[in-house]
């Protein structure tokens, strides 16, 4: 139905159109239809428009999903605490006491410094703690010496009393480098066994379940052919040995495993002999960095696995550090050193995936203390610097 419009000079209602029929005066377009109410965009049933709320507060999902399970994966870190002051009032308390019990106080000394260490150290919102004793470490240094250390000396003197010939001292020295081979290849894993197995986190003991035989095979041949090669089945020898170590240690019932090979090093190896005498040696920083970064990166603790990123660089900027640091305090500060170091290990170092800790049981195994005294004799310790 077309709607009339009205004239707004004279008034007269008539049909649509440019000009008034009337007075000719010009006539606006006509009025629009008013649009009904259920006409409109939203429909009467409909209710209201929904309100529009902020996004959560809070991480969100991975968009492929990870994590969305029960042990969703993660970056966990190390961190440590400690600092040089703290373990300078424990260093200069050892050395006093050490001096006034003509040594004996070194073993509790020992234990002092590590159970610091341990406790300053922090792996995912926990510390780790050392439950070894001095009276543990002082027997074991005893049972070492008696066991191993005297045996060895009277086998060396009785073979320099026999061999008097250039043949026979040849072979007399081949029979004391084999002899310090096991007794190395003792140590290492005694000390390995011992400390791991009086180190917790979390209440839980670590432990390590190599046998002897076979590491003392492995260290033994790995040296020899290490000797005769020139140095260059080391890298070989090297992974052999580490991941020995690595692949027998468990946290609870829960195993560690390394599939490392030593042919992936051979090359960085060969380098850093040529580069050497250009480098002043400077060189093997680098490669000790890229051995440290493929040792950890092959480290796995169930579906999770290590990562390390130090560099050469800053392996060397640590050692250059703590070189001067020692020479102008005159070595009293080594537990700065000590602290620096620790720091530098934890820093560059993260375990990446998914810690699932609960199948993880408490297996702690009964161990001999023989090693760790024989590690103390032989310095094959391989913590921070204790």
């Amino acid at each position: 139905m077309t709607m009339g419009v009205r004239c707004p000079k004279c008034g007269l209602l008539q049909l649509p159109g440019p000009t008034c029929k009337s007075c000719k005066a010009t006539l606006g377009p006509p009025p629009r239809r008013p649009v009904p109410a259920q006409d409109s965009a939203i429909p009467p049933s409909a209710g209201p428009p929904p309100i529009s709320l902020p996004p959560p507060v809070g991480p969100r999902p991975p968009a492929d999903g990870a994590g969305s399970g029960p042990n969703p994966a993660q970056t966990q870190r190390l961190s440590f605490h400690g600092v040089g002051g703290s373990l300078f009032g424990i260093h200069i308390v050892n050395v006093f006491l050490t001096i006034i019990t003509l040594g004996i106080y070194y073993f509790w000394a020992k234990v002092r410094v590590r159970s610091y260490l341990f406790s300053q150290t922090e792996f995912a919102g926990d510390r780790f703690a050392y439950h070894g004793t001095g009276k543990e470490l002082l027997f074991g240094f005893l049972k070492a010496v008696a066991l191993i250390g005297v045996p060895f000396l009277l086998l060396r003197l009785g073979l320099d009393f026999v061999a008097r010939g250039p043949v026979a001292r040849g072979v007399g020295a081949s029979i004391s480098y084999l002899a310090i081979l096991v007794f190395l290849a003792f140590a290492t894993i005694g000390a390995r066994r011992y400390r791991l197995s009086r180190t917790s986190w979390r209440g839980i003991r670590f432990s390590f379940r190599g046998q002897l035989l076979e590491f003392v095979t492995l260290f033994v041949g790995g040296s020899l052919l290490s000797t005769i090669t020139l140095g260059l089945y080391y890298p070989f020898f090297d992974t052999r040995r580490h991941g020995f170590l690595v692949s027998h240690s468990y946290f609870g019932s829960q195993r560690f495993s390394f599939d490392g090979r030593g042919k992936d090093l051979f090359g960085r190896f060969l380098l850093a002999i040529v580069l050497s005498p250009p480098t002043l040696g400077l060189c093997w920083f680098w490669y000790l960095a890229r051995k440290q970064r493929y040792f950890w990166d092959h480290t796995a603790f169930g579906a999770a696995r290590f990562q390390c990123a130090v560099t050469g660089g800053k392996l060397l900027a640590l050692q250059l550090g703590n070189a001067l640091l020692l020479v102008l305090t005159l070595g009293f500060g080594w537990p700065w050193v000590v602290v620096r170091n620790a720091r530098f290990a934890c820093r560059y170092l993260v375990l990446q995936g998914v810690l699932d800790l609960t199948t993880v049981r408490q297996e702690a195994q009964a161990v001999s203390t023989t090693g760790e005294g024989l590690a103390g004799i032989l310095d094959a310790g391989f913590d921070f610097g204790t």
